[in-house]
């Protein structure tokens, strides 16, 4: 704990004078053998809140208390800061006896790796909330070694929040389920959220008018209709069906002749075929000395037949996702489904 103590302070540049709080608010529920960070993460969630109010009350003097609002949710949600924690690798100092949250710690942590920019309102794997518990205590333990000085914890404690989505940020990525809803609105179509459960998984299909448009599945409910959402934009803004002239035409990827975007095009494909959504795992992880190397695949559940293709190794999960994909739409091509 002392060697993870240090590790902190480094990251916040900040010493704490009472330590026994920086190691309360390192230490989960699940480890028996010393005080939790339950009641700091109490603490932690108003303090980040109410820093976050003040910072964007003075930077946006003219926006109304919705914008303020919108904004500020955006940047002390869940899932910015779980980002916080995986950023700045807090979760490995963190002490527990629970073997269920490195599995769900790792699994969001690869999802991250793979996006690119900003993520405002969730990537592919929903945030585990103790990722973000964690952000929130050891707020809570500077909030209160300062004294609970507001403004002091706050110049401590805003390096670690960046990059603080603004106002540009949030408009240039609109909320999904919103800007559909507006885009329905606006031409006067009428739009529909529909759920079901298989295998364990939520899956939400978007129809509009009646008519299926797309779907996306997750363990999570809000996670499966924020991707349906995404992929129903993306449809309706330029659909375009595969076929021989389009496949022919598809760039090359490394010499090889990999399918370009095949992981979005697939997707396409199975949300026109009224298909289930591809589901991709890393079948292998290999760990040379010069970097990781990942060998995913991918299954897709048509009519009752489960249909599955490994990809080649890649130095990225995105990549070797986009190999499995491509092999996947060359196969279903050559058998005549698409």
């Amino acid at each position: 704990m002392d060697d993870s103590i240090r590790a902190v302070e480094k990251i916040l540049n900040y010493e704490f004078k009472d330590k026994k709080l920086i190691e309360d608010a390192l230490t989960h529920s699940s480890y028996a053998f010393s005080d939790s960070y339950q009641r700091l993460e109490f603490l932690g969630d108003a303090a980040i809140s109410l820093a976050m109010t003040n910072f964007l009350f003075t930077k946006y003097p003219k926006l109304d208390q919705g914008k303020l609002s919108f904004i500020r949710s955006a940047n002390i949600s869940t899932e910015k800061l779980a980002r916080v924690s995986v950023r700045h690798e807090l979760y490995r100092y963190v002490r527990h006896n629970d073997v269920s949250i490195n599995d769900k710690v790792r699994d969001f942590v690869y999802a991250v790796e793979e996006e690119e920019g900003f993520v405002v309102y969730g990537g592919l794997v929903k945030a585990p909330k103790v990722l973000a518990d964690i952000v929130e205590s050891v707020a809570a333990a500077v909030y209160i070694d300062l004294q609970f000085d507001l403004l002091a914890f706050w110049m401590v404690f805003r390096d670690i929040m960046e990059p603080i989505f603004t106002y540009d940020i949030i408009q240039n990525q609109p909320q999904p389920v919103m800007q559909l809803l507006e885009l329905c609105q606006k031409y006067g179509n009428q739009l529909e959220f529909r759920n079901s459960k298989e295998n364990g998984m939520i899956i939400v299909s978007v129809y509009i008018d009646d008519d299926f448009v797309a779907s996306s599945s997750s363990l999570q409910r809000d996670t499966a209709k924020l991707h349906a959402a995404k992929i129903a934009l993306e449809n309706l803004g330029d659909y375009s069906r595969c076929n021989n002239k389009e496949l022919n035409a598809y760039k090359v990827i490394d010499g090889t002749n990999e399918i370009a975007g095949a992981k979005q095009k697939l997707h396409e494909i199975c949300s026109k075929k009224k298909w289930h959504n591809p589901v991709y795992r890393v079948e292998e992880e290999i760990k040379p000395s010069k970097g990781r190397r990942y060998m995913c695949s991918v299954k897709i559940n048509i009519r009752e037949k489960l249909v599955s293709k490994i990809g080649e190794h890649k130095t990225r999960i995105k990549d070797a996702e986009n190999s499995a994909a491509s092999l996947m739409i060359q196969s279903l091509h050559e058998d005549g489904r698409i």
